[in-house]
């Protein structure tokens, strides 16, 4: 899957970008998409909003896009506990994973007062998934901590944000300005990097240096001894979109 969002929708950490990157050439989102569409010319969907984003995807097993009420969600892997998580939020025995994580984030933005981290830990299997909210124009990402999958982020050329599971795509994209999207992380265009696992820990971005010793975008860790006394809360308190973790 394949997620390329403006800069003034996402805003990644700063140690995400390296400043070798301006020497290697990034590419800009249409080149990167280009790219991505070429490896699967047969069987690969894109959808896109203007300026702001891009959505696409591989049919394969296992990567699932769907679109709900202007929010839309690419979904790789798989929930082992699907069944109880539909019955829980109301929803069909047939509902797919890519259904379920958009009506969790739908409910919980709209009147849930359960904090985000709680509810992605809640998920239990293998998976990766984006979500583009269009209306308010905010990026959700998450990724499993047990590493079944794998994505990475990187910045392009013009400063978009690029998501994607495939390596070598987010590696020709993005030049030196790349890195592993953190198993066990949560990130959302206004709250920022966060881990779902230890949601009161600090962050800590460690530099990633290549064979040529160039600095390449950042690895993120949890700080296992450092922990935030208390998170800030913005804005709605039952509002997913903005950061609402427990207390210490």
């Amino acid at each position: 899957m394949l997620a390329i969002f403006h800069q003034a929708f996402a805003n990644p950490p700063e140690e995400l970008k390296s400043p070798a990157s301006d020497k290697s050439k990034p590419k800009l989102p249409k080149e990167t998409l280009n790219e991505f569409l070429s490896h699967h010319p047969e069987n690969t969907f894109s959808m896109n909003f203007g300026e702001a984003a891009v959505l696409s995807y591989v049919r394969q097993n296992q990567r699932l896009f769907c679109g709900v009420e202007d929010i839309y969600c690419l979904f790789m892997g798989s929930l082992n506990n699907l069944c109880v998580l539909n019955r829980q939020y109301g929803l069909t025995k047939g509902s797919n994973e890519a259904m379920f994580v958009i009506e969790a984030y739908r409910t919980l933005r709209d009147r849930g007062p359960y904090p985000a981290d709680q509810v992605v830990k809640d998920l239990e299997g293998s998976f990766a998934f984006v979500i583009y909210d269009s209306k308010p124009g905010n990026v959700f990402v998450a990724l499993g901590s047990d590493g079944g999958v794998k994505l990475f982020w990187g910045i392009a050329a013009d400063g978009s944000v690029v998501i994607c599971d495939d390596k070598d795509v987010v590696k020709a994209s993005c030049a030196k300005s790349y890195a592993p999207f953190p198993p066990g992380f949560m990130f959302h265009s206004e709250g920022g990097l966060m881990s779902f696992e230890h949601p009161m820990n600090k962050i800590r971005a460690m530099q990633r240096i290549d064979s040529e010793g160039v600095i390449c975008g950042a690895n993120f860790k949890v700080d296992k001894y450092t922990r935030i006394n208390s998170l800030p809360r913005r804005g709605s308190e039952a509002n997913w979109t903005q950061w609402d973790s427990h207390d210490a």
